[in-house]
């Protein structure tokens, strides 16, 4: 593949013409609906000639519906459109497509896309590169993964210090509605250690795409790409939202950058998953979740991580909407298995007004030992045992059941940790530029 400055018009009609094969067959294959029903539509003809995930499109009366096919029979195919199927009657044509395929460009940097890989933000058109990108691609072979093992600054102290990071590596923030996930999610965005950052926005109410890119990316703006898929969409766009923010970033990473990827959330996204998978009528085994919705975040997950040598890292951060603040929800047992490590955000420490509302004693992460030097690691644990002491403390200090002098390591966690608290506090607009390990020791000498 020759570098797209290079390339001449016939050169990259010849490519893009190329890269069609993944999408599109020879020969026009076509069948035609036999029944419609509010959440998929039979077709006939093609059971024989289509694959599970392979694209169809119907010809609705106002124009044609990209639909995605769930369950195969011997007779019928089951699809499940990606827009409303009002429009879509008995007898109706539908012609198989291949594979579901996005063409992204560096241009796509301060854009906002549809699902689809369609402009929803009125800028004009996109351009369209030069290489076709499965929205169902396999993750890289696990041996010719590049290692992680350099680490990375988030802007975030309380991140930085207790549970840092190491690019190519999967984060994710569990929390329950209203707790500051998709605050923390911008602040991490808003940092500028990235060469490129992906945001993926699933489920969310219409008005918070807006407030996001507006007051949360910011300037971030010019160096992301934003996916969104709203509450109101269908559950087949939902699903595909963070299929195509993650194809997005493996055009990004194939290029040799270094690339943020930021999913809101994973849990819409297995709720989207459960929807059509019952939809093809797999039946539920957990909580109303069915088998495929954990094995589609396992192939959701791994794509993320380091390229093959060569090429860039896609260092991801999921969200995890807890709900009921329930931390042994299905999905979210799993996905704590799947990630490198997750951070816990509690309402109790939200409510107290210290943000980020990160529990530091329950958040981990799996590299953090490649991030810390010895030292600091030393320092870390000695913090972590005197917050512990701190908090299981607290109730029998707040009786008047314990006398200073009592005991020596209480009497130092009741001096320390509460500066340390207030050193972690940070405004959601500012990003900690300094040394996070100076300031501690600066804020605790204090």
């Amino acid at each position: 593949m020759y570098p797209e400055h290079m390339l001449n018009s016939l050169d990259r009609l010849a490519v893009t013409l190329s890269s069609a094969k993944k999408e599109i067959g020879p020969i026009k294959v076509g069948g035609r609906v036999t029944r419609v029903s509010a959440d998929a539509v039979h077709v006939s003809g093609l059971s024989q000639m289509v694959c599970l995930g392979d694209l169809v499109v119907l010809e609705g009366r106002n124009q044609p519906r990209k639909s995605e096919v769930i369950r195969l029979d011997e007779t019928d195919v089951i699809v499940k459109p990606f827009e409303r199927t009002n429009d879509i009657g008995i007898g109706a044509e539908a012609y198989l497509m291949g594979g579901l395929a996005i063409h992204p460009d560096l241009s796509w940097k301060g854009r906002v896309i549809s699902a689809l890989g369609r402009p929803i933000d009125s800028a004009g058109r996109l351009n369209t590169g030069p290489e076709a990108f499965l929205l169902e691609n396999d993750p890289p072979h696990p041996m010719a993964r590049s290692r992680v093992d350099t680490p990375v600054r988030t802007g975030v102290r309380v991140m930085d210090l207790f549970t840092p990071m190491c690019v190519g590596q999967r984060l994710g923030i569990f929390a329950g509605s209203g707790v500051g996930k998709s605050t923390l999610l911008g602040m991490l965005a808003g940092f500028g250690e990235f060469d490129t950052v992906v945001v993926g926005l699933v489920g969310e109410r219409g008005r918070e795409v807006r407030e996001f890119i507006d007051d949360i990316l910011g300037e971030s703006i010019s160096k992301s790409v934003v996916v969104a898929a709203t509450g109101d969409e269908s559950a087949m766009m939902r699903r595909l939202a963070p299929k195509t923010a993650m194809s997005v970033a493996e055009y990004f990473r194939s290029r040799g950058e270094s690339v943020l990827l930021i999913l809101d959330s994973a849990t819409r996204f297995a709720h989207a998953a459960r929807d059509v998978a019952m939809a093809a009528g797999e039946p539920p085994v957990a909580r109303g979740y069915t088998p495929s919705v954990f094995s589609d975040l396992a192939q959701l997950l791994e794509r993320a991580g380091p390229g093959p040598d060569g090429e860039g890292s896609i260092t991801a951060i999921f969200s995890v909407l807890v709900d009921g603040d329930d931390h042994n929800d299905p999905v979210a047992d799993a996905l704590r298995g799947l990630l490198d490590g997750h951070i816990i955000l509690n309402r109790e420490i939200a409510e107290s007004g210290r943000y980020p509302p990160v529990d530091i004693l329950k958040s981990t992460s799996r590299l953090a030992n490649r991030a810390w030097s010895d030292d600091q690691k030393e320092l870390i644990m000695r913090l972590k045992g005197l917050i512990s002491r701190f908090e299981d403390t607290r109730d029998l200090r707040m009786m008047g059941g314990y006398q200073v002098g009592a005991d020596e390591m209480t009497d130092k966690a009741c001096q320390l940790v509460p500066k340390i608290y207030e050193n972690l506090r940070q405004a959601a607009d500012t990003s900690d530029l300094g040394d996070p390990f100076t300031e501690l020791a600066r804020a605790l000498s204090a």
